[in-house]
């Protein structure tokens, strides 16, 4: 199991203690793989960086997917969920990003964090061992309960669909 480096630890301290007022969870965390673990990069980040764990290099060509291993296991609470969201910066640059966005893994989920990436460029791109390929927000959700009814309120909406309130 890879050790925590002591930087990421300190990075963690300084989220809790600017971040007092927001509810900390409590995650447990298999580390199968060779990388550090997820770490806020900033006392404000919402996200947590999510890291290649992989024996060799791989390549997506334009317009292919394919699954990346972290080499993590986890058990969230119940009523909370781990998202899979793309990194802006390889959005941006490379045309890489997570397919199934945002990527939902439920609290009764115990298999490795995989990402789905998929390259939307025309060049080709390389996946490298450590590389940071997304990035994993926890969230608290809400289960609902569906109740059937024969009419829905009115609202000024309506049944407006995709783009009915125009560009302006």
């Amino acid at each position: 199991m890879a050790k925590q480096p002591l930087c990421e630890y300190y990075s963690l301290l300084l989220h809790l203690n600017n971040n007092i007022t927001s509810t900390m969870v409590k995650v447990k965390i298999i580390n199968k793989g060779h990388q550090p673990l997820p770490a806020y990069a900033t006392p404000q980040s919402a996200g947590m960086d999510l890291r290649a764990n992989i024996d060799a290099p791989v390549t997506l060509r334009p317009m292919e997917r394919k699954l990346i291993p972290t080499g993590l296991y986890m058990a969230l609470p119940e009523g909370y969920e781990a998202q899979v969201r793309p990194r802006s910066g390889l959005a941006l640059k490379h045309g890489l990003t997570v397919l199934n966005s945002p990527g939902t893994i439920d609290s009764d989920y115990r298999g490795e964090v995989m990402v789905l990436l998929v390259n939307l460029s025309g060049e080709e791109f390389t996946v490298n061992d450590g590389e940071r390929i997304a990035q994993m927000v926890i969230a608290r959700h809400e289960t609902a309960v569906f109740e059937e009814a024969d009419r829905l309120d009115d609202t000024e909406r309506g049944a407006g669909g995709y783009g009915h309130t125009g560009v302006k």
